[in-house]
């Protein structure tokens, strides 16, 4: 069994479960680690960032893949949001 290590920081929990999802539907085992800490009410989080995906260094690219590719599409949205559904 490989070892897991690190992969990448992740922004927000939006994200985080939105990778998870993925790796979860492709098969990739990993490991999501929250930076929250009830003690400082989150605030470690707002500087480091949600926390981070762990797995084993041979799904870092496909990992990493993924994750930008949830960038890219969140960023995409933002650029060009969908007309209102009335037309307006």
């Amino acid at each position: 069994m490989e070892e897991i290590e690190k992969i990448a920081v992740l922004d927000n929990e939006v994200q985080s479960e939105l990778v998870d999802s993925v790796l979860s539907e492709r098969g990739i085992p990993h490991l999501m680690r929250s930076y929250h800490d009830s003690a400082l009410d989150g605030l470690f989080q707002a500087r480091s960032g949600w926390g981070h995906v762990e797995a084993a260094p041979s799904s870092r690219d496909e990992i990493l893949a993924v994750i930008e590719d949830i960038k890219r599409r969140a960023s995409a949205s933002v650029e060009s949001p969908e007309p209102a559904a009335d037309g307006q």
